[in-house]
């Protein structure tokens, strides 16, 4: 298995730092390590995440980190990242970039 972060994900990630890193640089990266490292999870276990209920796709998934929904989708043997969204975000199938 092979993890490929979009860019748009990437940005997700700068804009999460970004934002917590008002309050605290510390927690920021701790943040945003955390979420990397449930990430590295899907390698060994790319079905860990549940299907995302606003697409119903069976490869489309999410896991959870802190209160952020990471979205991504397994294609043969890649897990691409396609978001880290807040979970009080009105998420619509159409914010998804795949």
């Amino acid at each position: 298995m092979v993890i490929v972060w979009s860019q748009p994900a990437r940005e997700d990630l700068r804009l999460i730092h970004q934002y917590i890193a008002h309050d605290s640089k510390h927690y920021a990266t701790r943040v945003i390590q955390d979420i990397a490292d449930k990430v590295e999870m899907l390698l060994t276990l790319p079905r860990l995440g549940r299907v995302v209920p606003e697409i119903a796709e069976p490869d489309v998934r999410e896991i959870g980190m802190y209160s952020y929904r990471i979205l991504y989708e397994v294609i043969g043997d890649t897990v691409h990242i396609h978001g880290v969204i807040h979970k009080r975000r009105d998420f619509k199938p159409e914010d998804l970039q795949r």
